[in-house]
């Protein structure tokens, strides 16, 4: 099937037809394209005096004219600094004056005097504690503690570092063990 161009109504002739219809539907795309809307959609137009926002522009303009002000100071000092022979005037000649000096001395020296005062009461006082009870105590729990212990704590500061065994070498009942040895040792100083 091939496309052809079929005619909604009965005609003479297909292709003068085709033609004809074809002119009609293009004027008609064209009228739709030029076609303005009969509603006005627009929207209100907004007033002059805010798009315009004159107290923003006249912040902005002061802020600009701090700025100027300011770059224009520091391009003084600046051309001063540099037409000067160098020397910096740095000293402040002024005294530190608290308006709370005189309180924060006064809270001070009551403060070092309440210390004063404290620590001679301190001194002054005898202890209670009785430091010679407290040896004698220490001596009896020393006492407890060798009498309890297996070795006494004086024989472990007598005891020599370097003890070596010796094997006599030869017949056998002519050595003498190591063991045996210690054990002899051992009974010395339990006496």
């Amino acid at each position: 099937m091939h496309k052809s161009y079929q005619p909604l109504k009965p005609v003479t002739n297909k292709y003068l037809q085709k033609k004809w219809d074809q002119t009609h539907y293009e004027d008609h795309r064209s009228k739709v394209r030029s076609a303005k809307p009969v509603v006005n959609t627009r929207g209100v137009q907004t007033p002059a005096h805010i798009q315009l926002k004159l107290k923003k522009q006249q912040v902005e303009d002061e802020r600009r004219a701090v700025i100027e002000r300011d770059n224009q100071l520091l391009a003084n000092r600046l051309t001063a600094i540099t037409q000067s022979k160098g020397l910096v005037d740095h000293w402040n000649h002024y005294t530190l004056n608290s308006l709370n000096g005189e309180r924060r001395r006064a809270e001070l020296l009551q403060v070092t005097h309440e210390n004063q005062a404290i620590y001679q009461r301190i001194t002054e006082r005898k202890s209670e504690y009785r430091k010679e009870l407290w040896e004698e105590n220490w001596e009896k729990v020393e006492q407890r503690r060798d009498d309890i212990a297996r070795y006494s704590r004086g024989v472990t500061n007598k005891q020599k570092p370097n003890k070596c065994v010796k094997f006599s070498s030869g017949s056998s009942g002519g050595s003498q063990s190591s063991s045996a040895s210690v054990d002899e040792e051992e009974e010395e100083y339990k006496h």
